[in-house]
């Protein structure tokens, strides 16, 4: 028989710093069906203070041994393949907390290639419409849709739309162009067909480029992987010496600086979400994707805008906007835009073209700390193992940079050119994979102290309740050393919060829902579930313990915090 404690929220808020020393709650009673009944909070003494006695209800029902599982029961049960082989093989600890988005291109597009890095741990696919025709995109994402039904795996699908920005085109097809120290290059807007176009010619997107820029003006291609500075302007045509040689990719951002500051003149007029974008916008929500994420956000506004016209154009769409910090408009309205966003995104590729480089360190700590205290997911990208696209292990300081991420708590790391393009995608896969894992472990047990301050940030009283269960539930599994917190959740808000705390166990996220599984699959430490649960906590927890069991993912003896976006409750339960 198991042991059980609950704590209703018929009380008092659950949260206190003494609630987890409260004796009732020691594993080593055995108090079976017994709940514990609290003194009434008083003006004089608003702490969660200790049990009066133990009173047995008859509305308390054990928790049986574990049924026979049936074929039927155990296909009701959904879990990524490559979480339930670790969970079996290494325990609760053994799993990784930061998730990892990989970007999908040429080297990585086929069916195999997506389920090499599925297996290798990716837990977003995504697809940047920068590059390549909505035809290729959407046989992307059906792979992706495909091999999640197939393969039993939960990978989302984030959609990254181009934005108004000055970019490169597409260099005639090629994967990437090598500019040399000292050549000369020519920058043009005049559109050339492949066959035709000069030698060192780079179409550009932007018709005014040639008018706005001036002769000793520096370009900065890709925020600073290759350098020019301008030397002539014929017509259309800007002529540019390369002063730091680099590899050119196809649709890299320009940006121009003059007497060492950022001419930002040029985006004044530019529209955040181009024409083009919301067509690209209206293909994603037709394919379903779980993710849009806008690039060069200036305002809360865009983002609250994009939600509305997802919302009337697909009512019971699940998709999540996310806004990407990377553009020094994006810092001035920082948290504005992060609260009307469902997550975000530090894309310090193209921040770094537009701040000086020894500010982008602490911008992206700032930007993680804001998006915790705001309970929005936060991804970190751009650069992470930009060696690895052409060696195939990554430098020392990259790895540096990687464990900073992790340690910094980020919801999500994201592989770019890595995975896209690059000659080692699985490989930087795994480097992600083993970083974030060791200092994730070396973050426990070194109990390196959390000191985020994570005010209430729900608007109803509702919510506000969710949020202190979910606190507390977290305080309780970090005190009593839990094997993994489970929580049942239809709307993924109360398995956030829990996120949020980033508790030292895994959380297990049961939703009945599959879009919704898929976008718990973003956030720190979520291991979702697809399950159907019903009211009747009991019997969820009796059918659950029972699936996990007969699958070797729990053990009898693991203690589990049970918490529950239903009845709004607590419960510490060893597994029978």
């Amino acid at each position: 028989m198991s042991e059980s404690f609950r704590f209703s929220t018929s009380l008092s808020p659950l949260q206190s710093p003494e609630f987890p020393r409260m004796p009732c709650l020691k594993p080593r009673i055995h108090v079976p069906n017994h709940v514990p009944v609290l003194k009434p909070m008083t003006a004089a003494n608003s702490r969660f203070l200790l049990p009066e006695k133990l009173k047995v209800t008859a509305s308390e029902m054990p928790i049986t041994a574990a049924a026979p599982v049936s074929m039927m029961e155990s296909e009701g049960l959904e879990v990524d393949r490559v979480t339930e082989a670790e969970l079996k093989e290494n325990g609760f600890r053994s799993t990784r907390r930061t998730k990892i988005i990989c970007t999908i291109g040429p080297r990585t597009c086929e069916f195999e290639q997506i389920e090499g890095l599925a297996v290798g741990g990716m837990n977003v696919a995504r697809v940047n419409m920068c590059h390549g025709r909505r035809e290729w995109h959407r046989d992307v994402i059906r792979r992706v849709r495909h091999l999640n039904e197939e393969k039993g795996f939960a990978v989302a699908v984030m959609m990254d739309t181009e934005g108004s920005e000055i970019h490169m085109d597409d260099l005639n097809g090629a994967q990437s162009a090598k500019a040399e120290d000292g050549e000369i290059w020519t920058f043009t807007v005049r559109a050339f067909d492949p066959t035709s176009c000069p030698k060192r010619t780079i179409t550009v997107n932007y018709d005014g480029f040639a008018e706005d820029v001036k002769v000793g003006d520096e370009l900065l291609v890709d925020g600073g992987m290759v350098r020019f500075v301008v030397t002539q302007k014929i017509g259309p045509d800007v002529i540019c010496h390369c002063t730091d040689p680099g590899l050119l990719l196809p649709r890299a951002n320009l940006t121009f600086w003059r007497n060492g500051s950022l001419v930002q003149e040029r985006n004044a007029m530019l529209p955040t979400i181009s024409s083009k974008d919301w067509l690209d916008i209206d293909f994603g929500i037709a394919e379903g994707v779980d993710f849009i994420a806008v690039s060069f956000v200036k305002s809360a506004e865009v983002i609250k805008t994009l939600k509305s016209y997802i919302t009337a154009r697909s009512p019971e769409s699940q998709i999540a906007v996310i806004a990407k910090i990377e553009s020094i408009d994006s810092l001035e309205n920082l948290e504005e835009i992060i609260q009307a966003s469902d997550g975000a995104m530090v894309a310090r590729g193209d921040l770094g073209a537009q701040i000086p480089l020894e500010q982008v360190p602490s911008v992206q700590q700032k930007v993680v700390q804001l998006c915790r205290q705001l309970n929005k997911p936060v991804i970190v990208a751009s650069q992470l193992l930009e060696s690895m696209i052409e060696y195939p292990i990554p430098t020392r300081a990259e790895v540096a940079d990687v464990s900073e991420a992790v340690g910094q708590q980020a919801d999500a790391l994201m592989l770019s050119s890595e995975s896209a393009m690059g000659q080692y995608p699985e490989k930087a896969l795994a480097v992600l994979r083993s970083v974030s894992l060791r200092i994730e472990r070396w973050r426990r047990e070194e109990k390196q102290c959390d000191t985020t301050d994570l005010p209430i940030v729900s608007a109803s009283m509702p919510a506000s309740i969710s949020e202190e269960i979910c606190n507390t539930a977290s305080s309780m599994a970090n005190k009593l050393k839990a094997d993994a917190i489970f929580v049942y959740t239809k709307t993924g808000q109360t398995a956030s919060f829990l996120s949020r705390n980033r508790p030292d166990c895994p959380i297990f996220a049961f939703t009945p829902t599959t879009s919704i599984r898929r976008c718990l699959n973003l956030q720190w430490g979520l291991i979702p579930f697809r399950l159907n649960f019903s009211d009747d906590m009991e019997s969820n927890l009796n059918r659950t313990f029972s699936l996990l069991k007969a699958r070797g993912m729990i053990n009898s003896g693991d203690l589990i915090i049970v918490v529950s976006d239903v009845l709004q409750s607590i419960q510490a339960i060893k597994v029978p």
